[in-house]
């Protein structure tokens, strides 16, 4: 479903990484794991298309994306993608129920009912109309789970997705991301540098 083919990216004057390739099949879930600055984010990021292939390749669905246009990227992103950041960048001007509908607005597939019962089962159910002002750490992040799930894709991509909380906050997070992702059918690559969050899980090393 997602692989990567020989993949190397240079920063400054060396390789952040080389010849590394990955294969995450439908239903897997994988972790990426490394020290700051050893090139999680830049991976991810060339596995979603965010940032243009220095060398190798990467195929959603045995489709290789460096021979797509911006739009065509864009378009097969969002159905086949989603994301999760170190930081939620949620809007702060929507409620969380609103900002887990976004992606359905620029699809045309609002779904009130299933962005409720994704909040639900993300235990904020009674928050769908809080902005994100009024949520703790944990449950922005949340919220952004919500959000990257919403249109069902077919791997949910998570950057450090729990950098930003506490060892509990980050143990509940993750919990719920694996769930959700196999309720919903997505496969889950995420990346963090502490190991202990993700004991189990088949590990790519950076």
């Amino acid at each position: 479903m997602l692989e990567a083919k020989d993949l190397g990216f240079t920063y400054g004057n060396g390789y952040l990484f080389r010849a590394l390739s990955l294969r995450v099949l439908p239903g897997e879930a994988w972790a990426v794991l490394g020290p700051s600055g050893s090139g999680k984010t830049t991976l991810l990021h060339l596995l979603a298309g965010l940032l243009p292939l220095q060398e190798g390749e990467v195929y959603w669905e045995g489709e290789a994306i460096r021979g797509l246009s911006e739009g065509q990227l864009a378009r097969k992103r969002l159905r086949f993608l989603g994301l999760v950041f170190q930081h939620h960048f949620l809007f702060p001007e929507l409620t969380a129920l609103e900002n887990v509908l976004a992606p359905g607005y620029l699809t045309g597939r609002v779904d009130r009912e299933f962005g409720l019962w994704l909040l639900g089962r993300l235990g904020l159910a009674a928050r769908a109309d809080y902005l994100p002002q009024r949520l703790s750490g944990g449950e922005r992040q949340r919220v952004a789970v919500a959000r990257a799930l919403y249109l069902k894709p077919r791997l949910l991509l998570a950057d450090e997705p729990t950098a930003s909380l506490d060892r509990h906050q980050a143990r509940e997070v993750l919990g719920l991301m694996r769930e959700l992702s196999r309720e919903v059918g997505a496969a889950l690559l995420l990346s963090t540098h502490d190991a202990s969050l993700v004991e189990g899980l088949p590990a790519l090393w950076l």
